[in-house]
């Protein structure tokens, strides 16, 4: 699990391809101090299990369905990359709970800035939108975010500059894909929500009974 503060900005050193899968090695420096190989690490919010590491790099394999999912084959040598360790008991929960695994990709659409703060808009598809709401969290490149407002095509984030400066979403441009991973509670209450009352009245029957009593609806 993670919480969407970084830690570090890291940069792409080695790239190497299989047929639908790529090992990152990424130059890094403080989170390595206590980095084993097994651990995981978010890599613009991706989950990763590092493979190697000494002082001053790490290795990881991204699989198929990573490649396919996130925007980490857009990645080049040199690229920088937000970089996250997991969450520990002990710590506290700057950002919010977050488990790695994205949901899909947005475009950046527009930045402006307001006063002290950058303004971004993001385009996304709509089974990522509807899991977005107004005032809730949502992780872009593994940076913990709260939405300033969503429509059926688009949302927007706010950015203060301390945010913009420890990690890469300062640096992107117009047209550039991000990860998104949503908030887990709404998929969670979806599921809920889902189950056939013919095949499963009595889950079903307290699902909703759970659901009312904790003001869900």
């Amino acid at each position: 699990m993670f919480t969407g503060i970084i830690e570090e900005i890291g940069s792409i050193r080695q790239m190497h391809f299989g047929t639908a899968s790529v090992q990152l090695v990424i130059n890094a420096k403080k989170i390595l101090t206590d980095v084993n190989i097994g651990d995981s690490i978010a890599v613009n919010g991706t989950c990763l299990t590092v493979t190697d590491c000494n002082a001053h790099f790490f290795s990881a394999d991204v699989m198929p369905e990573s490649v396919r999912k996130t925007s980490l084959s857009e990645l080049k040598t040199g690229s920088p990359v937000n970089l996250e360790r997991a969450l520990q008991i002990t710590s506290r929960l700057g950002g919010h709970i977050m488990s790695g695994h994205i949901d899909g990709t947005g475009k950046i659409i527009q930045k402006k800035s307001e006063d002290n703060a950058i303004i971004v808009t993001l385009s996304a598809t709509p089974q990522l939108l509807r899991y977005i709401v107004k005032k809730g969290s949502v992780a872009i490149d593994g940076i913990s975010l709260t939405v300033v407002d969503v429509d059926a095509h688009k949302f927007v984030v706010s950015l203060i500059p301390h945010t913009a400066a420890v990690s890469t979403i300062g640096q992107k441009k117009i047209g550039a894909i991000v990860n998104v991973e949503t908030d887990i509670i709404g998929k969670y209450i979806e599921k809920l929500l889902s189950v056939d009352t013919d095949k499963t009245p009595a889950i079903s029957a307290l699902n909703t009974d759970f659901l009312q009593k904790n003001g869900f609806y």
